[in-house]
């Protein structure tokens, strides 16, 4: 049966095992993501590209109001009612990809590892995880084959956390006591350290 062989084998993803590496745990907004892609075929199969994809997605709990049917009593038509019903929407804050190989004939047991490196925008939100409010980062990594379904990797959710406040420079107040005396001849007080006085011109003795 080739035809629907041929046909199945559009329904699945190319038997391609890719796994993620990243170099460290967390990330501070304005960071880039740097880690390793390992990518193993078990299929020989063309494959337009490889890629990693960075996404950011916030989730917030709402409440909807939705129609429910009450039963009939006595075969008497009951109104039909609304209940508040609790979901979640969500929205994508930010998406990027870097591109890691272009179009290629992957034979069966190719390996190849590529470094990868995606920044996060400073101007974005962190990680967040509240009660009705949620913010989620996760990469991953996927290998797109024309008229197949994407190999992808496992999706890794990322920690990102606000960049460290930098340090708060206080300025110190220098206060300095000047000590002044009288002119002899006109009496204008002027400080100690001058010789003349700034009014007659007269010059300090004694």
């Amino acid at each position: 049966m080739p035809i629907l062989g041929g046909f199945a084998k559009k329904l699945t993803p190319p038997k391609i095992r890719i796994t993620l590496k990243l170099g460290k745990d967390y990330y501070t907004l304005g960071e880039s993501v740097e880690g390793e892609l390992q990518l193993s075929s078990d299929e020989d199969v063309d494959v337009d590209e490889v890629r990693c994809e960075l996404l950011c997605v916030e989730s917030v709990k709402t409440v909807k109001y939705v129609g429910a049917r009450v039963p009939a009593r006595s075969g008497r038509i009951e109104p039909s009612v609304t209940v508040p019903t609790e979901t979640w929407e969500s929205a994508i804050l930010h998406s990027a990809k870097v591109v890691l190989s272009g179009p290629m004939r992957i034979a069966r047991g190719f390996t190849e590892s590529y470094r990868f490196r995606i920044g996060i925008p400073i101007t974005l939100k962190p990680t967040y995880k509240g009660v009705d409010r949620r913010v989620t980062w996760t990469v991953r990594g996927v290998a797109a084959v024309k008229g197949r379904p994407d190999a992808k990797s496992d999706t890794v959710e990322l920690q990102i956390v606000q960049p460290a406040a930098p340090p708060t420079v206080r300025e110190r107040e220098v206060v300095r006591e000047i000590v002044v005396a009288p002119c002899k001849y006109c009496g204008t007080l002027f400080p100690v350290t001058e010789v003349t006085c700034p009014n007659c011109g007269a010059k300090r003795t004694g």
